[in-house]
């Protein structure tokens, strides 16, 4: 497989998996999935999975992971089992497909239905994150400080922060990302 890896540090990663299935395979390849998916639980630092299952238009897979740390999807990726699924995959695949690892920001800039994922440009992730975070934090103080002024303010701060955080990650950046795809991800000329 093709791999494009970041070897700055041990944090969060995302591995972006794209993946065409010969004509015919696709029980037997949805079977492998699931045994990889099994398999990928069971190891330390796992945080999840999302399939993107072949549209008309793309003919691939998708297959998203996540780890909590670079050292864990390590362990993950040199594991003898995650071998052995891999060579009941290449059998049923068209050719080695893509692999790419991600860490840091460059997750919240992706799209579920875009090949394999070159960041956009950090001074757009710059941009963009700014225009999310900067009102989202201020509503977020405006709203909660109040019902909160009962606690400590380091703890009313954690509070705060993981809110938006997972406001962020999880609802607002993949509709941004979405909504200034076309800035983020330009067509070629």
């Amino acid at each position: 497989m093709n791999q494009s890896r970041n070897q700055s540090g041990d944090q969060p990663v995302t591995v972006d998996v794209m993946q065409r299935v010969k004509p015919g395979c696709e029980a037997e390849f949805e079977q492998v999935l699931a045994d990889l998916i099994q398999a990928a639980e069971s190891f330390e630092g796992h945080l999840g999975v999302n399939i993107f299952r072949p549209s008309p238009q793309s003919q691939e897979y998708r297959v998203v992971f996540k780890f909590d740390r670079l050292s864990h999807l390590r362990q993950w990726e040199n594991s003898p089992l995650r071998h052995r699924l891999l060579e009941r995959a290449q059998q049923l695949t068209v050719d080695a497909g893509q692999f790419q690892i991600l860490t840091g920001l460059e997750t919240w800039f992706t799209l579920p239905a875009q090949g394999a994922i070159t960041p956009p440009p950090r001074y757009k992730m710059l941009l963009l994150s700014l225009m999310v975070i900067f009102p989202l934090s201020n509503l977020l103080n405006l709203a909660l400080q109040p019902p909160l002024a009962f606690l400590p303010p380091l703890l009313r701060s954690l509070l705060i922060s993981v809110i938006m955080l997972l406001l962020t990650t999880y609802v607002v950046m993949p509709r941004v990302t979405r909504l200034f795809a076309g800035w983020l991800y330009p067509k070629p000329n």
